[in-house]
């Protein structure tokens, strides 16, 4: 997607340890209208797949997956990563590793939000390593949901993830692909 590779060259930051910090416009100060757009991508990319929810985990993914919600007219659904007081009844957990937060989560979705007859998307800001990915895969395969595949904003195409997830039979439909990114800021798309 063009519109989103012009504004990682813009407004990206490339931080030590292959971080890239896109939290001006994407996960943290939101472009509406960059949304808006990156959720009609993915109704685009998964029309006539049967979606009929939207998966992702707390907290940098829930925009994106908002706008695609949106854009298909479904609920959507976020895998808290801490167990609140105010949350009762039974859930579905997985284990993830945080790359950006160097910590293991037990995430959990509630078992009355998703279940069999779900068809899911699972959409995300990010995917580099794919633990996040695997978890929410993990989730909905445990539900009996069905996954229809990934809609991801970004991904590190050199880190394994995306290719181990897609080795799996999983669809995964990245809208930028980085190739390779330097400390000094250069980034190549795929």
């Amino acid at each position: 997607m063009q519109l989103l590779e012009q504004r990682i060259l813009r407004d990206g930051e490339i931080l030590p340890g292959g971080i890239l910090k896109v939290d001006g416009f994407l996960n943290h100060q939101m472009d509406p209208e960059l949304l808006t757009a990156i959720g009609g991508e993915f109704c685009r990319l998964y029309a006539g797949c049967g979606v009929n929810k939207i998966l992702t985990i707390e907290a940098s993914g829930i925009g994106p997956a908002c706008f695609a919600g949106l854009a298909f007219g479904c609920p959507v659904l976020f895998a808290k990563k801490n167990r609140t007081r105010n949350l009762s009844g039974e859930f579905w957990t997985s284990r993830v590793w945080s790359f950006t937060h160097n910590v293991e989560n037990i995430i959990l979705v509630s078992k009355k939000y998703l279940g069999p007859g779900d068809r899911v998307l699972i959409v995300d800001d990010f995917l580099a390593n794919g633990a996040a990915l695997d978890g929410l895969i993990s989730l909905c395969l445990e539900a009996g949901a069905e996954v229809a595949g990934a809609g991801i904003c970004i991904e590190k195409a050199f880190q394994p993830g995306g290719e181990r997830i897609r080795s799996r039979g999983i669809r995964v439909e990245s809208l930028a692909r980085i190739k390779s990114m330097s400390d000094d800021g250069g980034i190549e798309f795929c």
